[in-house]
């Protein structure tokens, strides 16, 4: 039987260097790396898992580093911008942490302030940072009382923590939202409506759907000009939202095919199942199970069980055991603190 999905489950970007990308996810934003493992499409290639203490499913961010990839470019249809959840009153904190690592906070035009001064008039009474990763991904930081399970790393310890570590006071707690460029954003809101999020609320060009979940769960339309999507570093790949478990991943598969949808087969990877639907709208939207596949590992969420602090090896599914040597050659060892001082890009 299907089931209105509670929210996002995780969110997906392009980027260039996996080190600076980890130094500046794990260090600057103090999320976990979760897993370092390969892209399942391409095994030479790395794909990094960042999240909460867990990795609970509507708290994960992933990248595909791409290092020799053409710079990408956020247009239709795409993902314009990921948010992030932060508790009320932390916007000061990490103002001054992103700007001793020379991150840009982007300023609002109306007052030549940053953009936690522009509130009400234009993002729901949102109070937000805007900001950069280092590949040029748009970034934010939104003040939401919604419930999380920070990440606080031990100051100094050798097990994956941090010298300049987040307080939890002020952690990131899980996603908040995304915003999308679709090419058609009626048929796009068909897609949310279907999957259970509903409409709440519009201002300007930005339309807001939400989730009747407790986190995760808005995703904001933009009905604007836009350039063609060009994916690369710097891009948004695909945004994914919560199903419980495989049996309603076919549901759903059924569905999306008898609307005639372009919707992939349900694809086992690892950590969790999971499909991809194209509407009409022309968003990338995933479908990803609550429950871990039965041959992944064990967990609450994403976060190898028995590691502490961010995960060192490089993990791969059994059935990838054998080209160990191969994919260990090609791909470069890092730390998380050890990155460059993250300086936000523009393009």
């Amino acid at each position: 039987m299907l089931s209105d999905t509670p929210g996002l489950h995780h969110v997906t970007g392009i980027v260039g260097d996996a080190a600076a990308a980890a130094a500046f996810y794990g260090e600057a934003l103090g999320l976990r790396l979760l897993r370092r493992t390969v892209n399942y499409e391409d095994i030479l290639q790395y794909h990094l898992y960042f999240g909460d203490a867990t990795g609970s499913p509507g708290s994960v961010f992933t990248v595909f580093p791409d290092p020799h990839g053409d710079p990408g470019r956020t247009g239709k249809p795409g993902y314009a911008a990921v948010a992030f959840a932060v508790p009320p009153g932390s916007l000061g904190y990490w103002r001054e942490r992103l700007a001793e690592r020379d991150v840009s906070i982007e300023t609002d035009t109306r007052t030549g302030d940053g953009t936690d001064a522009r509130t009400e008039d234009d993002r729901f009474g949102d109070r937000l940072l805007a900001f950069e990763d280092p590949a040029g991904t748009r970034i934010e930081l939104v003040e939401s009382d919604a419930p999380g399970n920070p990440w606080v790393a031990d100051s100094g310890s050798s097990d994956g923590g941090l010298t300049d570590p987040v307080p939890e006071s002020v952690a990131i707690r899980g996603l908040y939202g995304v915003t999308a460029l679709p090419t058609d954003p009626f048929g796009t809101a068909s897609v949310l409506d279907t999957l259970g999020f509903e409409y709440e609320a519009e201002v300007g060009d930005r339309i807001r759907y939400r989730a009747p979940g407790d986190r995760a769960t808005v995703v904001d339309l933009l009905d604007r000009d836009a350039p063609y999507l060009r994916e690369g570093p710097g891009t948004l790949h695909h945004a994914a939202v919560r199903v419980p478990d495989r049996e309603a991943l076919l549901a759903w598969h059924d569905l999306f095919r008898d609307r005639g949808y372009d919707v992939s087969r349900v694809k086992d990877r690892h950590f969790f199942h999971s499909l991809y639907v194209r509407g009409p709208g022309g968003l990338l939207v995933e479908l990803a199970t609550e429950s871990p596949t039965p041959n992944g590992p064990e967990g609450p969420g994403l976060a190898a069980p028995d590691a502490t602090g961010h995960a060192a090896e490089r993990y791969l599914p059994p059935r990838f055991e054998s080209d160990r040597e191969l994919i260990e050659r090609q791909l470069p060892a890092f730390d998380v603190d050890s990155g460059p001082r993250n300086r936000g890009t523009r393009r």
